[in-house]
């Protein structure tokens, strides 16, 4: 089991309290300190569409410029916008065995896929 995302983060932040609370064994992935591989991106591109994995209500998306925000139209630019600016990706997401469990953090789902 794998968490991705920025340890700062308030949903983030909870999600790791939820799954230690709960006993679940994962393994936390650092956006900002080990980066991301496109491969994971690729993965998580072909069980999610880029509108769902680009968190385009977030401050990173909104301090784009609008060409930037513009640029973005496909997989192929949002995997380019998400490796260059990882805060710009939905979190966490919680992947286990290249399966993409859970993208943001919502007690419900979190309890529907533990219980």
């Amino acid at each position: 089991m794998k968490l991705y995302g920025i340890p700062n983060c308030n949903t983030v932040k909870k999600a790791r309290d939820w799954l230690e609370a709960h006993g679940v064994a994962y393994e936390f992935h650092d956006f900002k300190k080990q980066g991301l591989a496109s491969t994971a991106v690729e993965k998580w591109l072909a069980q999610y569409p880029w509108e769902k994995l680009v968190n385009r209500a977030g401050m990173t998306w909104r301090s784009l410029s609008d060409v930037e925000k513009n640029a973005v139209t496909d997989n192929a630019s949002a995997t380019a916008l998400m490796l260059n600016k990882t805060s710009v990706i939905k979190r966490p997401i919680l992947e286990d065995n290249d399966k993409l469990l859970a993208l943001g953090f919502d007690e419900t789902v979190y309890q529907q896929i533990f219980k």
